[in-house]
């Protein structure tokens, strides 16, 4: 089967998004369970428009958060990537790392798989120093998957984007760096 994945872990392939994702994807962001760690569910609209963001990422800096699917079906499971912060938390400009999966492909491994390949390919091919990755404190499951990745708590913060009083404006902030590099 061809495929055009950018790369590959041993269960997923990373690629640009298709028009064939808009659909999964919308579905995915409108589950209140998928989006329960984010302040609201997006219609297809806000969907289709974050594609958009994510494209126009891909095309400014080469990188972004990739559409996955399994290689064994070629079924869209969600996204896992990279993104440049682009709000003060005191690492503005700096690259995080992010996943958000649909519910059927949780607690199997992917997001952890996947966030893997993804930090090999952002200090292998991409020569990043450090990647970022930040969730609401109440989001036990990210900070676990942070922690398989190796990642380290660097800290807590108030997201500038979360209303306050909000239960989700507590955040926590995790770091990993290429080795070699303190």
């Amino acid at each position: 089967m061809e495929n055009d994945y950018v790369f590959e872990s041993e269960r997923l392939g990373f690629r640009r998004w298709q028009a064939s994702d808009s659909a999964p994807f919308a579905a995915l962001n409108a589950n209140p369970d998928v989006m329960e760690f984010f302040p609201n569910t997006l219609s297809r609209g806000e969907s289709d428009t974050l594609i958009g963001r994510i494209e126009a990422h891909f095309e400014e800096k080469g990188y972004g958060l990739w559409a996955v699917e399994r290689k064994e079906d070629g079924g869209f499971i969600g996204f896992i990537g990279l993104l440049d912060v682009n709000f003060d938390i005191g690492i503005e400009g700096a690259t995080e790392i992010g996943w958000r999966l649909d519910q059927p492909f949780w607690k199997k491994g992917y997001a952890t798989e996947g966030a893997k390949a993804c930090l090999t390919y952002a200090f292998e091919e991409l020569g990043k120093k450090e990647i970022y990755s930040f969730t609401a404190t109440v989001n036990a499951p990210s900070e676990t998957v942070m922690k398989r990745i190796g990642m380290e708590k660097a800290g807590e913060f108030e997201h500038p984007r979360v209303a306050e009083g909000s239960p989700l404006r507590r955040h926590v902030l995790y770091c990993i760096k290429r080795a070699g590099h303190s």
